[in-house]
């Protein structure tokens, strides 16, 4: 048996410590996913209680079929945006209408956010250009780039096609490179 079922048997069977070791387990990654849709500490402490009383509320719904972290994670993502809807919050930048050329999707855009990450003198910088970004880029570059997460373990997570989140990673970092440029004289 691996460990998910095990440890979600547990929970089902109401085992003495088993839930708040779910919850210890899986808190950093909702409370990432949070926190980077809403922004707000005080409502990413909410939500996070929120998504973990829908947890225990549905687990017996689980299935399975994916990772229990994507699940949660999953549940995580619908609490952030509902909330957000919720305030009216924009979700997306508007499209300008471009279309976007699959075969640019594919090729490297040549920006190394791991490396800029690593550099002490653009971590500030970073955090803040990517905060600029809106609430779903900014949440699928970090789970992608910060959190080292798969692209179908994030499609998983929040309900987006592949060629979709490829779609947003590739706007964000341009989207990032320009506000690092045109902000700090940061040359990307």
């Amino acid at each position: 048996m691996n460990a998910d079922r095990v440890l979600v048997e547990a929970v089902l069977a109401r085992r003495a410590g088993a839930f708040e070791r779910l919850v210890a387990e899986h808190q950093g990654l909702c409370w990432h996913i949070l926190q980077r849709l809403v922004r707000h500490p005080e409502d990413t402490r909410e939500l996070c209680q929120e998504t973990f009383l829908r947890v225990h509320q549905y687990l017996h719904q689980y299935r399975y079929e994916s990772a229990l972290k994507s699940w949660i994670g999953r549940i995580a993502y619908a609490v952030g945006l509902r909330h957000l809807e919720k305030k009216q919050v924009p979700l997306l930048e508007s499209d300008t209408g471009e279309a976007t050329d699959l075969a640019l999707l594919q090729e490297s855009d040549g920006f190394d956010l791991e490396a800029a990450w690593a550099d002490a003198q653009l971590r500030e910088r970073l955090h803040a250009a990517i905060d600029a970004l809106p609430a779903v880029q900014r949440t699928l570059l970090t789970l992608y780039h910060l959190d080292e997460l798969a692209i179908p373990e994030i499609a998983q997570i929040c309900g987006l096609p592949a060629g979709t989140i490829k779609s947003h990673l590739f706007r964000s970092r341009l989207r990032l490179r320009e506000l690092l440029q045109n902000r700090f004289g940061v040359s990307a």
